[in-house]
């Protein structure tokens, strides 16, 4: 394993707990010395990392600090190439725009060598089966950011029976499959969680109220009820 390598592993331990961890469970965790460890931290320190800590005492990272460009792997380069680049073909036009500025900004901080991996990626997104029936873009901005607030939504909806109806719905997710795009919802007509596709949402207008309970509980319950895991 490399320096590097090492170097990320420990800051990635050390973010993965909230109060401090020993020296002595660090380095064993890591396969090294506890001279090597303790020499790690020091070199970490200087490069800005805020750990906390003394030998005897554990170690913790101070909230908020962020992980140099440079320790990223191969691996995880190109996973950020090939999301963002989903992204920016299957998203509405504000999240590719900010997939794409995402990828810039990334490249702009990358070592030569991790910047030229990124340029090069063979990992390409084809293309979708069948195109949407309607362009979904501006709902599903205004869907994303209910998603963010909380905010119910209104919603006329034209069902696969090509009924009509007129709902609120509490937006709690949006799942992007490959030829279509879903809303998982709390639907107030029904009085129980839902599923909307949104190329068949005719209006959709803010409520700019809060629904009354907190989206991660009820998403918590849809994911138990539907048998989903943890994402």
């Amino acid at each position: 394993m490399s320096r590097t390598q090492r170097l990320f592993d420990l800051l990635q331990l050390l973010r993965q707990h909230r109060y401090p961890i020993s020296g002595k469970q660090l380095a064993e965790k890591l396969h090294i010395s506890l001279r090597t460890l303790y020499r790690d931290i020091s070199t970490l320190q200087a490069q800005g990392a805020a750990i906390m800590g003394e030998p005897g005492l554990g170690y913790v990272l101070r909230p908020g600090f962020i992980l140099p460009p440079l320790m990223f792997s191969e691996e995880e380069i190109e996973a950020l190439v090939l999301g963002s680049r989903w992204v920016a073909r299957r998203a509405d036009k504000k999240l590719q725009l900010a997939a794409t500025n995402a990828l810039a900004k990334i490249s702009a901080v990358l070592t030569d060598e991790l910047r030229h991996q990124l340029d090069i990626s063979g990992l390409l997104i084809g293309p979708t089966k069948t195109a949407p029936a309607k362009d979904t873009h501006e709902d599903e901005a205004l869907i994303r950011h209910a998603i963010r607030k909380e905010y119910k939504l209104q919603m006329t909806y034209i069902d696969v029976k090509n009924d009509q109806s007129e709902r609120v719905i509490w937006p709690l997710a949006l799942g992007f499959f490959e030829e279509m795009h879903v809303i998982v919802a709390w639907c107030e007509l029904r009085e129980d969680f839902r599923h909307f596709r949104t190329d068949r949402i005719v209006k959709l207008t803010t409520i700019e109220t809060r629904y009354p309970q907190r989206r991660q509980g009820l998403l918590k319950k849809w994911r138990e009820i539907h048998h989903i895991p943890e994402q």
